[in-house]
């Protein structure tokens, strides 16, 4: 899930880049839904092979490091850079995207090989 949350984030920044205004969040959720929409993107990757998992999050993480290394810090860190990001920065959207997202994931995944083991 953590390479369609980037997906998300690649989309968002790129369109908003030329102009077109776009929201950050599949049309139907918002924050409080947040949850909802990983249930669902959970849902419609169940027969989603391991390996191809792999490999997506593998080219999505290029991806968006490449993107990220197009901005300079004061861009990714400094409110007010992008209107699209509304009172937050573009870094803060990153790093969601990435290492906070990562790091829920690995969680869940520990939780579930610990369930496994038993």
């Amino acid at each position: 899930m953590a390479s369609i949350i980037i997906k998300f984030l690649l989309n968002w920044v790129t369109a908003n880049q030329k102009g077109e205004e776009k929201p950050f969040l599949r049309e139907g959720y918002n924050w409080k839904t947040f949850g909802d929409m990983n249930v669902a993107f959970w849902k419609e990757h169940q027969k989603t092979l391991y390996a191809d998992a792999i490999k997506m999050l593998q080219n999505s993480h290029v991806k968006i490091v490449n993107l990220i290394d197009c901005f300079s810090d004061e861009e990714l860190f400094s409110k007010g850079v992008f209107s699209w990001t509304g009172g937050s920065t573009l870094g803060s959207y990153c790093v969601s995207a990435t290492s906070s997202h990562y790091d829920w994931a690995m969680k869940k995944i520990k939780k579930y090989k610990k369930e496994l083991d038993k």
